[in-house]
């Protein structure tokens, strides 16, 4: 089955430039310096999957025309990657029928509470119509693509990566346990957030994301959620390694 992964957003949880910040990367007019919140499209013949709904929810699917969405994975409930989820409302009137949400159940959690008046009786005309579909750590399918679960830590925060096939998403990590390795191994490519070169406390800094790809043993690299703290993505890119590279919104790549 050939996937194909459109990066809607590569961006950290301010995004790229930074309200009322005057730094070079900020004052780039280079388009790769322009990074909405993270998320990716993941595309097959019959589906249309989103990973996070972020705060630019609405403007990444306006930059893809996509008028339909099959579901919703989501990663964890931080509002970087979830407080555009009121938006799917649009999907909902073309559609006529709710979105298939998939997350865990702490994150479900969040949701309710966060998005209270969509699940509120009698119903609101007009509110976001989500199936929220728990999952666990075990593989689900949705529509003929079987999804892998990955366990990472954001600091103390469990999220959630995914393998789709030979690819892997994992964002908001900064740890990621021995036996949950062992599900990337042999994978082709693998995305990694890699925040900026100092230390942090929960998000993987560039060099340790090239040294988990490199335990991983991944074919191809692409690092994601990446802030304005990184540097100009022209002047970083020419010191990766041959198989790694910045991601920018807008890439699109085709894998298995």
């Amino acid at each position: 089955m050939s996937i194909r992964i459109t990066f809607l957003g590569t961006g950290t949880s301010q995004g790229v430039p930074i309200i009322a910040c005057n730094c070079s990367v900020c004052s780039s007019t280079d388009q790769f310096d322009k990074r909405l919140r993270s998320s990716i499209l993941v595309q097959t013949n019959d589906l249309n999957l989103v990973v996070d709904t972020g705060p630019d929810f609405r403007q990444q699917m306006l930059s893809v025309k996509l008028d339909q969405l099959s579901a919703i994975l989501i990663t964890h409930a931080h509002r970087d990657h979830l407080s555009g989820l009121d938006d799917i409302r649009g999907f909902n009137f073309s559609m006529k029928k709710p979105i298939d949400l998939y997350c865990e159940a702490i994150v479900e959690q969040a949701i309710r509470q966060e998005f209270y008046y969509a699940f509120q009786e009698p119903k609101y005309p007009g509110v976001p119509e989500m199936n929220i579909q728990q999952i666990t750590g075990k593989p689900f399918d949705i529509k003929g693509l079987q999804i892998e679960p990955i366990r990472v830590y954001h600091h103390l925060l469990p999220v959630l990566g995914f393998r789709f096939g030979n690819f892997a998403y994992i964002t908001d990590a900064n740890s990621i346990p021995d036996e949950e390795i062992e599900k990337l191994k042999g994978i082709d490519t693998i995305v990694l957030n890699a925040l900026r070169h100092e230390k942090h406390i929960s998000h993987f800094t560039l060099n340790e994301a090239i040294a988990m790809s490199q335990k991983i043993g991944a074919k191809k690299t692409y690092f994601t959620h990446i802030s304005h703290q990184l540097g100009l993505h022209a002047a970083v890119q020419k010191d990766l390694p041959e198989n790694m590279f910045l991601a920018y919104d807008g890439l699109i790549i085709t894998t298995n």
